[in-house]
């Protein structure tokens, strides 16, 4: 099989904010969506970081016995079905843990049937800046949360021990960029209180978030 071509904007491992474990992170590149307030106007463009399913494959492949999951994010992983797909279908076989994808599309939009037994949860829905942010693993409350396989439903469903969404961020650097990135979901605000208060110690910082409709 060819392999399909990919923008890929990161991946990292292990992440620990974005679902239970230690995992590997897959950010996409690209998003149609750009919902206001969002904290990662980076990921908009869907012309960067161009590769392959092959390519993220094989740069993963270490981690996959180590990790306990792994979470795609964006960007928005499902304006590119075709790279998707093939992903979570070769990753399927590859390791034992769940796989989570990050949607801002409504749930009742994104194809699943395509996907079912490839992904074990989605996290769908717009973010919306005014909804509030008390729920695991969600950017705003409107957001959903659903299990789609046993192994989901026994990591994600009501009875499972979900991280509070506020508790944790993971500071993580890129050697070969110099870039400092954060992952997990921070707080309304999180991000313009770290850079005013880098600014205040004398360093120059500029953050990613989307600055309409912010609190």
């Amino acid at each position: 099989m060819t392999s399909a071509p990919l923008h890929l904007s990161r991946i990292h491992f292990p992440v620990r904010t974005l679902g239970p474990g230690k995992r590997i992170g897959i950010w996409f590149q690209g998003c149609s969506i750009r919902c206001p307030g969002c904290i990662s106007m980076d990921t908009w463009d869907p012309r960067p970081g161009r590769t392959a399913v092959a390519t993220v494959l094989d740069a993963i492949r270490p981690w996959l016995a180590e990790a306990d999951g792994i979470t795609i994010s964006g960007g928005e992983p499902f304006d590119q079905p075709e790279a998707l797909l093939q992903l979570v279908e070769a990753l399927r076989g590859a390791q034992g843990g769940d796989i989570l994808i990050y949607s801002g599309h409504p749930l009742e939009a994104l194809p699943l049937h395509r996907f079912a037994g490839l992904i074990d949860a989605v996290v769908a829905d717009p973010f919306d800046a005014g909804a509030g942010q008390t729920l695991a693993l969600r950017g705003s409350d409107n957001q959903r949360l659903v299990p789609l396989t046993v192994l989901g439903r026994e990591r994600y469903g009501e009875d499972a021990r979900l991280r509070p969404t506020a508790e944790t961020l993971e500071i993580m650097f890129d050697d070969a960029t110099g870039e400092v990135f954060l992952a997990g979901i921070p707080r309304p605000g999180d991000l313009r209180r770290l850079a005013r208060l880098l600014a205040a110690a004398g360093h120059h910082a500029v953050t990613t978030e989307d600055a309409r409709q912010t609190p």
